[in-house]
């Protein structure tokens, strides 16, 4: 017994196969075509592929032991990530239509599907573009050598360096004071930082241009923006293998930590990231699918973005891992070298008679002949693994770990020019699709009046954002963004993906979704796209959201912050979120996934309240008469 739901007047509602060809062979769709299939296929990449590629992923490979993560991800990705990919290529190319109009489609009640991802997308660009805004600001600095965050500022005296800076690093200085002027709380809101209002006009002022016309000027743009990030990366591949201990971060990240498959968090953010990778429920890529032509093979395009996005992931990580690798042996070999000093000095023995290769052995032998003495040195325990498992969530990773980095190679202001410029790219294509799946809802949505063109549409987006984008150029702007990261794009895009399976399997029906494929693609979806589309994907998104909702239940929402007068100082300070945040998260996570249930309530009534009407205007009428 196959279970789907009452869905009267659908076939009134979407275009016949018949109509489709008519329209293909008379080229009276209204909606834009892509110049070739190269221009899609590149678009799409883009807007998958981005700067979480080189800092989210490894991050999470780092936190669930290396190559452990890679397990999961990887079949999460084919379990989850593909099936769900194939129903928004194919069902965008069916509709032909943009993420409101193809629900209102399938049911005039799923139009909150569409706003939902309208909503999530916004969130999430005004957030990401305020990173590129950062990137812009370090690559305007790269064009210096020596580069502004190898040394400390002098002090207001110019008698000595700042204090701050002397007792953290360089690269935290520059970035949480110099670039931000962090505040320590996320309620004290401090001054604007105008040189960051500068680089968002920037930022937003770019991201406007290549979108002004939609697919026809950004389609020309991920030429460049899609593929030059690889280019780069395979740069800085070759020469972070020639990089002292970067093999030995290559073997942390390739060696699993089986312990960590029984870890449930492991399963959790592996699932998570899967839609981070794929910008799955964002709704860009079922407004980019229905430019394609009818007859494009969908099934095709899924599985071949599915292999680059996992190939680019684990090359990305390979990347970083070259690096983590070079610093952790660089944190290792500087906690030797200081413990050495201090037995050197402790025992009043030759400079040379401890080294790395014999620190070890002579360490024992010192510890074993006078224990009390050793005992009381303060010697630091030194382990490459632990510094290789140290994980630096998010930004970090970019603007403090890789500027590090940077700066301890030759010819530095290069190789940061190439990583910002690298950096930049991945970011705009994907705001790219982020834009347009804001502007293609807002045409669907017919808020604006139709006449309007989409220049003005992606105009009025792009304003709007970058007002509010000037939260985050206060002094707590790194805290909102920290907020906005971790609450706009997790729980709402997993509720979206859960509600679009629903809609498309139980609603639209499965077997009304083969027949579409076999006709744009000439053969139905095989049994791998039958089990997954029908049981298992949904069963997957289902217990990933009951677990991150029990999993955030439980935690105590806290933030990180660079406070100098934190005991913990020069370690970011975890403080704890004030009351109020909760009604903010409430309109990130909570806003999006209620626009669902309250937009198909809403039209109930209204359609309740018209018939209730018509039918007391009938009965009036009827009354007159006689």
């Amino acid at each position: 017994m196959k279970l789907l739901l009452p869905n009267p007047g659908l076939e009134n509602r979407i275009p016949s196969y018949d109509d489709l060809d008519r329209m293909e062979k008379k080229e009276t769709d209204d909606r834009p075509k892509w110049d070739n299939k190269a221009q899609y296929i590149l678009t799409c990449v883009g807007f998958c592929i981005g700067v979480g590629n080189v800092w989210r992923f490894p991050y999470l490979c780092q936190t669930h032991g290396g190559g452990a993560f890679l397990i999961p991800y990887l079949i999460l990705l084919v379990l989850e990530g593909m099936p769900l990919l194939l129903l928004e290529f194919a069902i965008g190319q069916r509709l032909r239509k943009g993420s409101v109009g193809v629900w209102r489609s399938i049911n005039p009640y799923l139009t909150g599907i569409g706003i939902a991802s309208m909503l999530v997308s916004l969130f999430i660009g005004v957030y990401y573009n305020t990173i590129m805004a950062w990137v812009m600001w370090y690559l305007f600095n790269s064009f210096q050598s020596p580069l502004p965050w190898t040394q400390c500022p002098l002090n207001e005296n110019r008698t000595g360096f700042v204090s701050d800076c002397q007792r953290s690093s360089t690269v935290d200085y520059f970035f949480y004071r110099v670039t931000l002027g962090s505040s320590t709380t996320i309620s004290e809101s401090g001054q604007m930082q105008w040189p960051m209002v500068v680089c968002l006009v920037a930022a937003w002022a770019i991201v406007g241009i290549c979108c002004i016309r939609g697919i026809s000027t950004s389609g020309k743009v991920v030429y460049v923006t899609a593929l030059l990030p690889y280019v780069v990366l395979a740069i800085f591949l070759i020469r972070g293998l020639t990089l002292k201990g970067s093999l030995s971060g290559l073997e942390y990240l390739f060696t699993p930590d089986v312990e960590e498959l029984s870890n449930p968090t492991t399963w959790l953010d592996a699932g998570a990231q899967v839609f981070y990778a794929f910008s799955l429920a964002w709704g860009g890529l079922i407004s980019f699918s229905s430019y394609n032509p009818v007859h494009n093979n969908c099934v095709q395009d899924a599985v071949l973005l599915s292999v680059i996005t996992g190939f680019t992931s684990v090359y990305a990580a390979t990347v970083t891992y070259t690096i983590i690798g070079f610093m952790a042996t660089e944190k290792y070999e500087h906690c030797i070298n200081e413990n050495i000093l201090t037995l050197i000095n402790a025992f009043n023995i030759p400079e040379d008679s401890i080294t790395m290769e014999n620190y070890k052995p002579a360490y024992d032998h010192l510890n074993s002949s006078h224990p009390d003495v050793v005992q009381g040195l303060g010697i630091k325990p030194c382990h490459l693994q632990t510094f290789l498992s140290q994980g630096v969530e998010g930004t970090g990773l970019a603007f403090i770990v890789f500027t590090e980095a940077i700066t301890k190679m030759p010819g530095a202001p290069i190789w940061s020019v190439l990583f910002f410029v690298m950096l930049l790219c991945l970011g705009l294509s994907t705001m790219f699709g982020t834009i347009e799946a804001v502007v293609a809802p807002l045409k669907d949505l017919a808020i604006f009046p139709r006449k309007w063109p989409v220049e003005a549409l992606t105009g009025i987006t792009c304003g709007v954002a970058f007002i509010i984008s000037l939260l985050f150029a206060q002094q707590s702007g790194i805290h909102w963004l920290t907020l906005f990261d971790r609450f706009a794009g997790s729980f709402s895009l997993l509720t979206i993906g859960l509600f679009e399976m629903i809609a498309v399997v139980y609603i639209y029906g499965i077997d009304r979704f083969n027949r579409d494929v076999e006709f744009m693609v000439g053969s139905k979806p095989g049994i791998y796209w039958q089990v997954t589309l029908r049981f298992v994907s949904p069963l997957i998104l289902l217990i990933i959201l009951v677990f991150y909702l029990v999993t955030q239940v439980q935690q105590t929402l806290t933030y990180l912050t660079w406070d100098p007068n934190s005991d913990k100082f020069p370690l970011l300070a975890s403080e704890p979120y004030p009351a109020w945040i909760n009604g903010v998260i409430f309109v990130l996570a909570g806003v999006p996934c209620l626009a669902v249930p309250v937009y198909a309530l809403g039209r109930l009534i209204y359609v309740r309240s018209k018939k209730n009407t018509s039918l007391s205007e009938a009965s009036n009428k009827i009354s007159h008469i006689t």
